[in-house]
């Protein structure tokens, strides 16, 4: 198989490798920095980051078309569900949704995230309230912005990868 990257492409896979890294550094500023400890809903946000992260490396290190569309296909995939925590999460936080998210189960069995590294993926809060980042925009507000606008990048990728001929 031949291999492609071209500009474009690899100014995506740039994106999709430092978007997440910062909105994993800010998310770990907060917990830390600024003690507002994580809901398990933003745990979970940030698993959904940490798997872009390691799609971006993917798809910057894996050069032909095949994997390219592969590694598109499942970004989109990432970012679309990446939108719904978003939403849910926003959902909660304006009380849209009566629902709320308890301290336990953040991840299945088979992968703990929460006990192999519990400085990034444990839980602190009850879901319902994030900090205020700007003004009066929320966390919240900036992940769901975030996700439409990787979404967009994420479409705008699959188009690229399959507008050329293997």
């Amino acid at each position: 198989m031949k291999p492609y990257l071209n500009s474009n492409v690899l100014k995506i896979w740039t994106w999709v490798l430092l978007a997440p890294l910062i909105l994993e550094a800010i998310a770990l500023y907060y917990q830390y920095g600024l003690d507002y400890g994580p809901c398990t809903l933003c745990v979970q946000i940030r698993a959904t980051l940490t798997a872009t992260i390691i799609l971006g490396l993917l798809g910057l290190l894996l050069k032909n078309m095949l994997a390219q569309r592969v590694f598109s296909l499942i970004f989109s995939s990432l970012m679309i569900f990446f939108l719904y925590q978003c939403y849910l999460l926003l959902g909660i936080e304006r009380s849209w949704f009566e629902s709320s998210c308890t301290l336990t189960n953040a991840f299945p069995a088979w992968m703990p995230l929460d006990q192999w590294l519990p400085s990034m993926f444990e839980p602190w809060e009850l879901c319902g309230y994030t900090p205020y980042i700007v003004g009066s925009i929320s966390m919240a507000e900036i992940l769901l912005l975030t996700a439409v606008i990787s979404v967009l990048v994420s479409l705008y990728q699959v188009t690229l990868c399959f507008r050329h001929r293997l």
